[in-house]
């Protein structure tokens, strides 16, 4: 056989050993795939639960925007207003130029001279002249009031765009974390998905009735305790403090949505928010402005009604009782409860009004 031909024959016999290994690793990276071990329950709860409290975490993160895009729009509103009040000066000046120039064409056909001699009234005429002059005078300004009139509206023109586009800026920002949220909700339900039906009813049945038992907790209208709270705290607050407690407890058992601040679903800012509101206290919806937005105190100095603040940097916010409990809403997956205050990591506290 000669060297060419052992040289090809061993060509093609190596491009299909390595085509072999290529197709066979193929297959054992998705049998791997495929492979991935379901979790237990207990390390599907761990995982879902660390997932929705990412979501939570860029949840906050957006609601932390909610104050400037308000804020920059109220700006582009108002820009947008004085552009069309603006606008509607040039205009009037625009049109009192038009006006001038047709009466100053009218008297233009022959020079002031000619005019002079032809008049047979001369005294007349040089009265006449000395109101042209003035009506030349007027026309000048009219133009310089065009001209700073239109200086304003381009100037305020300029402000319009640039604040659109720093709102834009904003409010894309919003978005995407929008979208994290969603990736870990979805990355939750993957997780979910693992689980077996009965596994999946399992998990239901124990939020439901988390949900069922929180909401016996309840107070009543009045702002009495019913008879099946034998678990909560005393809470010896009074005025608005009380008041937005009991605004607090009236929702155990609603279940947290993100940007939902009531009647029937709350995230944790938005839970605060609606408290203290019913006390008339206006705090933002966001865990990370709402620890701006009151006296800051110890966590030795706490008091019912307190805000109480989490993780680094803050990203969950709940209401103490006292007792070392609080009322908050966990996250995405859970209701509105009663909480140890040592659940999660503890950063800072303040108390509003």
């Amino acid at each position: 056989m000669s060297i060419g031909r052992i040289n090809r024959t061993r060509g093609i016999a190596l491009a299909a050993i390595t085509s072999t290994a290529v197709v066979a690793g193929v297959i054992f990276i998705q049998g791997a795939a495929d492979a991935d071990p379901k979790p237990t329950l207990e390390q599907a709860k761990q995982q879902i639960a660390t997932l929705q409290h990412q979501a939570e975490e860029a949840g906050e993160s957006a609601n932390d925007l909610r104050g400037q895009i308000t804020a920059s729009s109220a700006r582009v509103k108002a820009l947008q207003a004085g552009i069309a009040k603006q606008q509607a000066q040039v205009d009037s000046v625009k049109r009192q130029i038009g006006s001038l120039a047709v009466a100053g064409y009218q008297t233009s056909g022959i020079s002031t001279t000619a005019q002079l001699l032809l008049s047979s009234n001369p005294d007349q005429f040089l009265s006449q002249a000395s109101t042209a002059q003035a009506f030349a005078g007027q026309q000048n300004s009219a133009l310089r009031r065009y001209q700073v009139a239109q200086g304003k509206l381009t100037d305020l023109q300029a402000s319009a765009q640039t604040e659109l586009a720093a709102l834009q800026a904003v409010q894309a920002k919003q978005d995407a974390l929008k979208a994290q949220l969603q990736s870990k909700l979805d990355a939750a339900q993957k997780v979910l998905d693992k689980l077996s039906d009965a596994e999946r009813k399992r998990i239901e049945e124990e939020n439901a009735k988390e949900a069922e038992e929180a909401r016996k907790q309840r107070p009543t209208r009045d702002g009495d305790r019913t008879g099946d709270d034998k678990n909560l705290p005393n809470v010896p607050a009074s005025g608005r403090a009380k008041i937005a407690i009991n605004a607090a407890l009236s929702q155990l058992g609603d279940s947290y949505v993100w940007g939902a601040a009531g009647p029937n679903s709350y995230d944790c800012s938005g839970l605060t928010m609606y408290a203290w509101g019913k006390a008339g206290v206006s705090l933002s919806h966001s865990s990370k402005a709402q620890a701006g937005e009151g006296r800051r105190v110890s966590k030795s100095e706490l008091m019912p009604g307190d805000l109480v603040f989490f993780f680094s940097p803050i990203s969950h916010v709940g209401i103490y009782l006292g007792n070392g409990r609080i009322v908050h809403a966990p996250r995405p997956g859970k209701s509105v409860e009663i909480a140890p205050l040592d659940e999660n990591p503890y950063n800072t506290a303040v108390r509003p009004g």
